[in-house]
């Protein structure tokens, strides 16, 4: 999507610290974190949020998180972190392509927010 905040941070038009890459994610330090660690993940086909993903974007939801798992690993942050996606204004999400939040560093409390 042209106009898309993070479709940009993906073709290089918005600069980003960016952590991980691959073929189906992109992965970029959160400009506000909330811990030590908050990485935002994204797919890189456009979705503009949990509820308007398909049958067909399941594989590329999951590798959202699998890629969430590695870079906790890289971050040695395997012993607790936490992965949320935002879904609507109501939940937070402010910008509407799915990303999953990658939050840890810290301990976490229960319940979130």
């Amino acid at each position: 999507m042209a106009d898309c905040l993070f479709c940009r941070i993906i073709r290089g038009e918005v600069p980003s610290k960016q952590v991980y890459e691959d073929e189906h994610t992109f992965a970029f330090d959160d400009i506000n974190p909330q811990a030590p660690t908050h990485v935002l993940v994204i797919p890189k086909k456009h979705i503009a949020g949990l509820k308007e993903a398909e049958a067909g974007d399941a594989e590329l939801i999951g590798r959202c998180h699998l890629a969430a798992a590695h870079i906790a690993r890289q971050r040695s942050i395997e012993d607790g972190y936490r992965t949320v996606l935002n879904v609507g204004p109501r939940a937070g999400q402010s910008v509407f392509h799915l990303h999953v939040h990658l939050i840890g560093g810290r301990t976490l409390q229960w319940p979130p927010g």
